[in-house]
Formats: structure tokens, sequence, C-alpha cells
């Protein structure tokens, strides 16, 4: 029998290749499919292991499309980040390192910030526990990508 557990592990493997296949591939209608099919995938696992009763559900899930919306964002700025860092990265001097330095380290200010913001909106939807779980599954979806790009991503020069 499968826990809990070891499904949102399995999930969050697929999400992971799934993801670094999508950033592999050329910008094309595909692309917008294959976000779209992770959104999707993303949303199931997290609802395969939320246990939300149906009250909660109906006010959870507005909650979690808007946090996700901002989600996005950071994650077009990563992505902008990591394209400059590959632009620059056979000519990378200290002042093109510090200023990608200091955008990274303000997209995980603003990670931050983003999980304060709504740690409260998520608390008036589920229990504190809930809230907590919730968290866990994001968080563990983020190292997984988070590997993925360690893995790709070369050292500074």
């Amino acid at each position: 029998m499968k826990t809990k557990s070891t499904v949102l592990l399995a999930a969050v493997l697929g999400l992971g290749l799934a993801t670094s296949a999508a950033a592999q591939q050329e910008p094309s209608a595909n692309m917008q499919i294959v976000a779209e099919k992770i959104r999707a995938d993303k949303k199931l696992l997290v609802a395969a292991n939320m246990d939300l009763t149906e009250a909660e559900a109906a006010k959870f899930w507005p909650v979690y499309d808007a946090y996700q919306v901002e989600l996005e964002q950071q994650a077009k700025r990563t992505i902008a980040l990591i394209e400059s860092y590959a632009g620059s990265y056979q000519s990378m001097t200290d002042e093109a390192a510090d200023k990608l330095l200091t955008e990274m380290l303000a997209i995980e200010k603003d990670r931050t910030g983003l999980l304060d913001k709504y740690r409260g909106k998520f608390a008036a939807t589920v229990s504190a526990r809930k809230v907590a779980r919730y968290y866990q599954i994001e968080n563990k979806i983020r190292a997984i990508v988070n590997y993925e790009l360690a893995d790709q991503i070369p050292l500074v020069p």
C-alpha cells in the first residue's frame, strides 16, 4: 500500500522531471500545454495530500490559485536570472557576478515575503496543521526543482 508520502514523492519527482524537460524545449505553443499540464498535475498532487473537506476546499483553492499566480511571477524572474547567467557565463566579470547574486538574493527575499504574505490567507481557510502541510508540499516540490537546476547549472567560472 502506498503512503501519502510515497505518492507525494513520486508525483514530485514526476513534476521535477516534467519541469526539467519543459525547460529544455524550444519555446512554442507546446510549451503552453506543458506548463498547463504541470500546473494541473501540481494541483492534483496538492489535492491528494491535503485531505480537505468540501468546506475547506471551497475556501482553500481560490487562495491557492492566487498564490500560484504570484509563484509563477517569481519563476519567471528565476528563469530570467538563469538566462542572464548563461548569457554572461563565458565572459563573467565581478560586476556581472555581483549583479546576478543581488538578483538571486532579491528573489529569495521576495519568496520568503510571499510565504509570509500567504500564511495568514491560508490560515483563514484551513487549520494551522494543514497550512504547515501545504507549505511542506510546496517545499518538497521546490527542493526537487532546485536539485534539477543545481545539477544543470555550472558554478561561476
